[in-house]
C-alpha cells in the first residue's frame, strides 16, 4: 500500500475530512486510549534498560489520528506506530493536546534520532532527517529524563499484529 503525502505529514495530528473533532476538542470527554494488552517498548539507555507500555497503532485510521485531543497520557505509557514503510518521517501536533517527545526508531531497531518537547497544537514539521520504520511518542520530558539518545538498542515485547501493509 502507498501512502500519501498527506497522510505522511499529517501521521498523528490532524483529522482527516471524515473525521470531525470529538467532544474532547470542545472539551469534552477525552477519548479513552485502547488497552496497551501488555506490549511494551525497551530502550537500552547508559544506565540501564528503561520500558513503556505502549498503545500500538499500525492501521491508516489509527496513525492519523495518534494522539488527537488526548488530554492525558500515563508518565510511563506511549503510542507505538508500526508504520510499515521505511522512509523519512515527518510528524506535526495538529490537534495534539499534549507535548511529547517522538523517538524515531530504525527497522534494525536502533533510534534514527529523537525530536524532544515537541509543542503542541502546532503545524510545525518534525523530523530526524533520517529514514524510521516506526516511531514512538512519550510524554515530553521521558527521554531527557530516561537518558535516552540516538543509536540506542530498542525492542519490542507482545506486539499485537500489525495492520495491512506492516511486517
Amino acid at each position: 500500500m502507498r501512502w500519501s503525502l498527506l497522510i505522511a505529514v499529517a501521521i498523528a495530528c490532524s483529522p482527516t475530512p471524515k473525521e470531525q473533532p470529538t467532544k474532547a476538542a470542545a472539551g469534552g470527554d477525552a477519548p479513552k486510549p485502547a488497552s496497551t494488552n501488555g506490549a511494551k517498548v525497551f530502550i537500552t539507555t547508559p544506565t540501564g534498560e528503561v520500558s513503556v507500555d505502549v498503545e500500538v497503532v499500525s492501521t491508516e485510521g489509527t496513525i492519523e489520528r495518534g494522539l488527537m485531543y488526548r488530554q492525558f497520557m500515563a508518565p510511563e505509557a506511549g503510542m507505538l506506530f508500526l508504520l510499515g514503510v521505511d522512509k523519512e518521517w515527518t510528524f506535526w501536533m495538529r490537534n495534539t493536546l499534549i507535548p511529547l517527545d517522538m523517538i524515531f526508531i530504525r527497522k534494525s531497531m536502533t533510534i534514527a534520532g529523537v525530536v524532544e518537547n515537541a509543542e503542541p497544537k502546532t503545524d510545525t514539521l518534525r523530523t530526524v532527517h533520517e529514514n524510521s520504520f516506526y516511531v514512538l511518542e512519550v510524554n515530553a520530558g521521558w527521554v531527557h529524563a530516561h537518558g535516552v539518545a540516538r543509536d540506542a538498542t530498542v525492542r519490542f515485547a507482545n506486539l499485537p499484529p500489525a495492520g495491512p501493509g506492516h511486517q
